[in-house]
């Protein structure tokens, strides 16, 4: 099936909207939990009923409340971050022994911030359980480009066959997530190098900021371990401009090969639902940006660029050096 942009958008930002269907929303919520941390007012992830069931919730750190659908760390108000991540780290911990999530099989050793409203630091949890708790992530993707007589062609990678995640599918030049403590730029920089070979001094002499995406995935087989998981996700945006003598190359095992895609060619393979759902997201905005998608020639242009920006329901933090 040939996929239009709005299409492959929805395919990522796949989470309702209240204002588009208010009865329909308020169904759909029935199937959430509220992740919340006591002496913090506000959600912090939605986790999915069926897997709120299925943990096993310590009564001295949990609370579960099944009538207003709310999972509840109940450390002190005063708690620090580090007294709050090691109860989450025990919880998750029993979790592996019991054998009780796939997804945390792709256990990565790699943290996640979790935020508080004001951006507030509350705690940090093993990367591959966030989608358990529907918490918001972070990250990079950078589309690699070159102009010359030929025009303007995209690096496009091919992710690894063997992969956990969306095996053999197309993907952005570089992408990561953003650990615990880490600045968007300072992780470009770090996954240029692992994953397209690309030398820190290209990088930071060539990259150029560009926004940012935003939306709530809902993870679906390719993702591997549990399906219907929501996990909202802001994406900071890079463009690197190449010269024809810098070829991105594989560094790590996470890529097979690198091909220089004309315009044409990537519109073609995003139709064809050969990018990983984020990565077509991110494309289509770099279309966007460099004036190759317009008003003029996409019908739902107002509604695509609304939702590659949506307005997460849940604290976000500001990543600016201080």
């Amino acid at each position: 099936m040939v996929k239009s942009n709005l299409d492959l958008i929805n395919e990522c930002d796949k989470f309702p909207y209240h204002q588009d269907d208010p009865a329909f929303y308020a169904t759909h919520m029935k199937n959430f939990y509220q992740f919340r941390v006591n002496g913090c007012d506000a959600v912090l992830g939605y986790i999915v009923k069926s897997v709120a069931e299925k943990f096993y919730w310590p009564e001295d750190s949990w609370a579960v409340d099944s009538s207003q659908q709310t999972v509840t760390l109940t450390t002190p108000v005063d708690a620090t971050p580090a007294q709050r991540t090691q109860l989450v780290a025990k919880t998750l911990d029993e979790a592996v022994k019991r054998d009780t999530f796939q997804i945390l099989k792709g256990w990565r050793n790699e943290m996640y911030p979790v935020f508080g409203p004001g951006g507030q630091f509350l705690l940090e949890m093993e990367r591959s359980a966030s989608p358990l708790f529907g918490i918001v992530s972070y990250g990079i993707h950078c589309t690699c480009y070159v102009e010359d007589e030929q025009g303007l062609r995209v690096w496009v990678p091919r992710r690894s066959r063997t992969k956990q995640t969306y095996p053999a599918m197309l993907d952005n030049t570089v992408a990561g997530g953003m650990s615990t403590g880490e600045k968007p730029y300072e992780c470009l920089v770090r996954e240029a190098m692992e994953e397209a070979s690309l030398p820190e001094d290209v990088v930071r002499a060539n990259a150029t900021a560009a926004g940012c995406v935003s939306y709530i995935y809902v993870r679906d087989p390719r993702a591997g371990g549990e399906t219907d998981l929501s996990q909202p996700e802001v994406e900071y945006v890079y463009d690197i401009k190449l010269g024809t003598e810098v070829i991105p190359k594989p560094c790590d095992d996470e890529v097979e090969a690198f091909y220089l895609y004309t315009v044409d060619e990537t519109k073609k393979a995003l139709a064809n639902s050969e990018f990983k759902p984020n990565c077509a997201v991110v494309l289509i905005d770099f279309f966007i940006r460099h004036g190759i998608l317009t008003a003029e020639n996409e019908p739902d242009f107002l509604e695509i660029v609304a939702k590659m920006h949506r307005r997460l329901e849940f604290p976000t933090a500001s990543h600016s050096v201080k």
